[in-house]
Formats: structure tokens, C-alpha cells, sequence
């Protein structure tokens, strides 16, 4: 295992984090999450993240439940969300060898199954019988959907933590509710009707002491109540949706953990990165093509962007050939911070150092 707080691995963790701190879209909110955040949980918070996955997982077993699907316009769920849930399932069971549940609601399941097959995964249905078994010779992951509705949702949720019992549970880009219940949209639209509400899900498993970790980018997200009053002082509308009487966007719901990052998929792969140093397993984490891969698949199958709000291969803005070189920017340079090159000389290790 990776010491990530001393010596090299403490490098190692802060350049995780100062890539997920990149302002990429321009929006300007990522410096004022982040501040917020440590103030809250201090650390990197990355491979804090996948210390407590390792640890709970070899403690519990699997499998890992991980919820996602945010709605743009007319209700089709935007690319941010579904491609990081993907991929962190993905270094799941390469690195740790155990099963992961995505969750979301009964009409995304099209977009959430292509995405997954663009990850390299093999989405399986949901056994009946809700137990999780392995499956070998295949990279399975297991796709579980939601209706809308309150009791239908409940039954569901309630079930995954009677029955299936994971060991931890997981929300990305996931719409979390305010003060008054209600879920809105970073910009203050209203999203009655359009998701399930799986706060209470995340609510009860905490409540059961199952670790909740969350991946946010704006503090709509379920999970971001860690920091929901320091939202307040400076998001535009965390305090004030702009709607009467519903409040503001601010999400009320506290994960264990919380990774903030400019997009959300982006703290996903800032999650698998961490997991790959930290298990020292460099297979784990994913090349930029299986990212641009994985971008064009969800697009394929019902995904959109979130800033364009079309069907183009993007997320949040950021065209697929982009996220492909920040993929590889970033695992390139934990392999040279981790002295995966080759030197002139053809020696593996930092030959900058041998000079």
C-alpha cells in the first residue's frame, strides 16, 4: 500500500488534488469547493476516499453500491455522472476484485448500460434474488433501476441495504435535496418529477454506519451538505433557487467523504487514480482513449451534454478528444512520479535524478 502521507506518496496525493482542482470549464466555482471542503474534511481527499473503500471492502466484502443520473432538458440524464460511476466500477473490481451496483432511475437504464459497455464492463441484470454472486471470466457490473415515485423508489433502495448489503455506498452527479426536500438544477430549476429521491437511501445507509462517499461539482449534488452552509456565502443560487418558497439549491444531505472536482467525472478519475497509487496496481486506472470510448458510447445511448444540452460527445462543455489528453495527463504523470519511465540509457526509474 501506498503511504500517501509521507515522503513521495504525500506528492503523489497532492498532485491528484491539484489536478482536480483545475478550473477547466471556466465556471470559477472549483477554488471556493475546495477551500470549503478542507475546511470541513481536511486531507487528500481523493486517496482518503479509496483508503476508506480498501479498508471497508476487505473488512465487508462487496459489493459496492453506486448511485448517479442527473436530468437536463426534457428529463434525458446529462454524460457527467454515469461515465465516472462506470469507470470507478471499473477500477473496483480490477483492483479489488469485487462487484459494483450502479443505481438510477427506470428510463436512464439505456443511456447507463451503453456507457458501462464503453468502460469495458459487462452489464448484467440484477439477480432476482438481490444477492450478489461472482461471475467468472466476464468484467461484470450490475445495473439496478428506480421507479420515480416515492414507495416504488423506497421498496427498491430498502431492499439493496436488507438484502444485497454493500459494503459501501457511492453518489456522483447525483441531484441531492435542499433544506425543503425539493431538487433543483445548479442554476435554480426546478427538478419535481424527474428524479427519485435517493436521499433517504444515502440517509439510512449512513444512519446503518455503511460509509457514504460523494462526488460533487457545484453543491446540488447529493452528498455536498457537508459544506451546505458555506455554499450560502457564495454560490448564486445555493441560498435562493429564484423560486419562491422552495429555497435554495444547496444539497442538505452530508456524505462521510466528499471529493469535489470542476466536473464530476472528473472526480471520479481523480477516485481511480488515487485507487491505482494507492493499491500500487497502475492497471487499475484507464487510458484516455477507454475515456473518449466511454464519452461516445453514452452519447450513443441517450446521454447529452450538460452545457451544450444535445446528444454531442462532451462533458459539461469539454469535447471527449479533450478529456482523452486529461486522462492521459494525469496518469502519465503519477507513472513519472512513480518512476514508470525509461530513461536515455534505457533504465526504468527518474534519470533526471542519475545525471
Amino acid at each position: 500500500m501506498l503511504d500517501y502521507k509521507n515522503g513521495k506518496g504525500r506528492i503523489v496525493a497532492q498532485t491528484i488534488e491539484n489536478f482536480m482542482t483545475l478550473d477547466l470549464t471556466g465556471v470559477g466555482l472549483i477554488g471556493k469547493l475546495y477551500e470549503a471542503q478542507q475546511s470541513r474534511q481536511p486531507g487528500p481527499a481523493c486517496m482518503m476516499a479509496a483508503e476508506k473503500i480498501v479498508e471497508r471492502v476487505r473488512e465487508h466484502g462487496g459489493p459496492v453500491v453506486i448511485a448517479t443520473g442527473f436530468p437536463e432538458g426534457a428529463g434525458v440524464p446529462e454524460t457527467d455522472g454515469l461515465i465516472g460511476a462506470a469507470f470507478i466500477a471499473r477500477a473496483l473490481f480490477l483492483g479489488l476484485g469485487i462487484e459494483s451496483v450502479i443505481l438510477t432511475d427506470d428510463d436512464w437504464m439505456p443511456a447507463l448500460e451503453g456507457t458501462c459497455r464503453g468502460a469495458g464492463l459487462a452489464p448484467l441484470p440484477f439477480p432476482a434474488d438481490g444477492v450478489i454472486r461472482p461471475v467468472e471470466f466476464i468484467r461484470p457490473v450490475y445495473l439496478r433501476s428506480t421507479p420515480k415515485d416515492d414507495a416504488g423508489c423506497r421498496a427498491v433502495t430498502d431492499a439493496l441495504l436488507d438484502v444485497t448489503r454493500p459494503s459501501l455506498v457511492i453518489a456522483i452527479e447525483r441531484p441531492g435535496a435542499n433544506d425543503n426536500g425539493l431538487y433543483h438544477g445548479l442554476g435554480g430549476r426546478p427538478l419535481d418529477g424527474m428524479v427519485a429521491d435517493y436521499d433517504q437511501f444515502f440517509r439510512r445507509a449512513k444512519a446503518e454506519q455503511v460509509p457514504f462517499i460523494a462526488i460533487g461539482d457545484g453543491g446540488n449534488e447529493l452528498g455536498m451538505g457537508v459544506i451546505a452552509e458555506e455554499l450560502k456565502t457564495f454560490s448564486p443560487k445555493a441560498k435562493d433557487s429564484g423560486h419562491p418558497g422552495r429555497g435554495g439549491v444547496a444539497s442538505a444531505t452530508a456524505a462521510d467523504l466528499l471529493i469535489v472536482s470542476n466536473v464530476s467525472n472528473w472526480g471520479a478519475t481523480g477516485l481511480v487514480a488515487a485507487l491505482s497509487a494507492y493499491l500500487e496496481k497502475p492497471s487499475i486506472f484507464h487510458d484516455g482513449g477507454l475515456e473518449r470510448r466511454c464519452i461516445e458510447q453514452c452519447v450513443s445511448f441517450g446521454g447529452v451534454d450538460g452545457m451544450f444540452m444535445g446528444p454531442e460527445p462532451a462533458v459539461d462543455g469539454i469535447a471527449a478528444a479533450e478529456w482523452e489528453g486529461l486522462v492521459n495527463a494525469l496518469r502519465n504523470t503519477l507513472d513519472r512520479l512513480a518512476g514508470r519511465v525509461i530513461g536515455w540509457k534505457g533504465d526504468s526509474g527518474d534519470w533526471r535524478q542519475l545525471k
